[in-house]
C-alpha cells in the first residue's frame, strides 16, 4: 500500500487479565455484524499490548419488548452466570478487570456489575448508550441497569461525540475517554492499482429496520441514473434478501451484481475492485464497512447522520449528504461518476486517512493508555 499502519504498541508492563462481556453479540456468534466485528477489534486491540482476554459469558440478555416472558428467562441464566463466574473466581482468582461492549436498553449488561463489586474488580464499559425517550415505551428500569453501570465503571469509553453526549447528559457523574472506530487495515496493505470507476458497491446485512431503509434509499437514487454507466456489487444477505432485490428491479439485472455473505478477506478483494462505496447509512452507529472500503481506496457516498460523519471526512475522502435527501445522495454520486480525477484523489485520501489514523495498531495504543489512566490506579 505504500503507507504506513502506525507505530507497534509496546506491551504494558502491568499486563491486566480482562474478563471481555458483549451482552448483545459475543465475539463467536454466527451471524456477521459490525457489533461482532467491534468485539473482536477490541480483543485484538487488548491483546495487542500485552493484556490477557478470556471471553467471560456467551449470554445474549437481547429482548424485543421490556417485560416480555423472555425477560424472565435472561435474568435467570444472567444470575446462573454470576453464580458459575463466581465460583471459578474463588478457585482461580478474579480477573483485573471487567470489559462491557455495547450495553444498551435492549441488551444491558446483568452480570459484570454485580461480580465487579463482590470481588472488588475494575468495571468498564465500551461503546454503553443511553436514549432518555426509551424511557417513554417501558424501558426505564432497564436503562436504570444500564446507568447504573456506567456509573459504577472506572471508565466509560466512547466511540462517537453523540454517545459521549447522550451519556454525560444523562449520567453527569459518569467517567468518559473517547475511542474513535478502527479496523484491522492488515487485509488492505497488499491493495493493487484502482478498480473499476463505474463499479459501485456496497456491503451490509439485508434485514428490516434501517438496512432495509438505506437499500431503498440507494435504490431511489440509482434510479436518477440511469442515464450513467455504473454496475453495483451488493455483497451481503439476510431474511430481507427478497424485498431488496424487488427494490432493485427497475435497475435491470445486468447492472446488479448479488454476491451474497462473504469472507472477511473475500470483501477485502472485492473493494478493491470497486470505485466508490455507496451506502446512505440511515441511522448506522457509524459504519466499520465505510472504514473497510476507504481502506481499500473507494472513496464514499453516505448520509451526514447518526454517526457516519465519525468516519468519513466530507469532502475530503467521500461525500455525506443531508438526510432522507435521496436527489442529494444520487447528485452525489453522480458527481463522482462523472469526475474520475476526483474520484482517485478521494479514494487516495480514503486510504491515508484509515491507515494513518483509524488503524489496529493505533486504536490499541490508545486503548491502553485508556486503561492506564483509568483503570490501573483501580488495581
Amino acid at each position: 500500500m505504500g503507507s504506513r499502519t502506525g507505530t507497534e504498541p509496546e506491551p504494558v508492563v502491568n499486563a491486566m487479565r480482562i474478563a471481555f462481556y458483549a451482552p448483545l453479540k459475543h465475539p463467536a456468534y454466527p451471524v456477521p455484524s459490525g457489533d461482532r466485528l467491534m468485539a473482536r477489534l477490541l480483543i485484538a486491540a487488548l491483546e495487542k499490548t500485552g493484556h490477557s482476554v478470556e471471553v467471560a459469558s456467551e449470554l445474549r440478555s437481547l429482548s424485543g419488548s421490556p417485560d416480555g416472558p423472555e425477560r424472565v428467562e435472561i435474568e435467570r441464566k444472567a444470575q446462573d452466570e454470576v453464580r458459575r463466574l463466581a465460583g471459578e473466581w474463588r478457585k482461580a482468582g478474579p480477573p483485573d478487570l471487567w470489559f462491557s461492549y455495547h450495553p444498551y436498553y435492549k441488551s444491558p449488561d446483568l452480570i459484570g456489575p454485580s461480580l465487579c463489586r463482590e470481588f472488588a474488580v475494575a468495571y468498564a464499559t465500551v461503546e454503553a448508550s443511553y436514549s432518555r425517550r426509551r424511557n417513554e415505551s417501558g424501558w426505564g428500569e432497564l436503562q436504570a441497569t444500564v446507568a447504573d453501570a456506567v456509573r459504577q465503571a472506572a471508565i466509560n469509553i466512547c466511540m462517537t461525540v453523540r454517545d459521549q453526549e447522550g451519556l454525560s447528559l444523562a449520567i453527569p457523574e459518569g467517567r468518559y475517554a473517547r475511542l474513535k472506530p478502527f479496523i484491522d487495515v492488515s487485509r488492505f496493505e497488499a491493495a493493487g492499482p484502482a478498480g473499476d470507476g463505474r463499479r459501485l458497491v456496497a456491503v451490509a446485512m439485508m434485514r428490516r429496520g434501517d438496512k432495509l431503509a438505506s437499500y431503498a434509499m440507494l435504490a431511489r437514487a440509482l434510479e436518477r441514473l440511469a442515464d450513467r454507466d455504473w454496475t453495483l456489487t451488493l455483497i451481503g444477505d439476510g431474511p430481507a434478501r427478497a424485498e431488496v432485490e424487488a427494490m432493485f428491479a427497475t435497475s435491470g439485472s445486468e447492472r446488479i451484481e448479488w454476491l451474497g455473505e462473504r469472507s472477511a478477506e473475500e470483501v477485502a478483494r472485492l473493494l478493491s475492485k470497486g470505485g466508490i462505496y455507496v451506502w446512505p447509512g440511515c441511522g448506522e452507529a457509524y459504519g466499520l464497512a465505510y472504514l473497510e472500503a476507504q481502506a481499500a481506496g473507494l472513496p464514499v457516498v453516505a448520509q451526514a447522520t447518526a454517526g457516519v460523519p465519525e468516519v468519513v471526512m466530507d469532502g475530503i475522502t467521500g461525500y455525506l449528504t443531508p438526510d432522507g435527501d435521496t436527489e442529494a445522495y444520487a447528485s452525489a454520486i453522480r458527481r463522482l461518476l462523472d469526475d474520475a480525477g476526483k474520484r482517485s484523489s478521494m479514494g487516495a485520501a480514503a486510504r491515508q486517512f484509515v491507515v494513518n489514523e483509524r488503524s489496529l495498531d493505533q486504536a490499541a495504543h490508545h486503548l491502553d493508555s485508556i486503561l492506564r489512566q483509568y483503570v490501573e490506579q483501580r488495581r
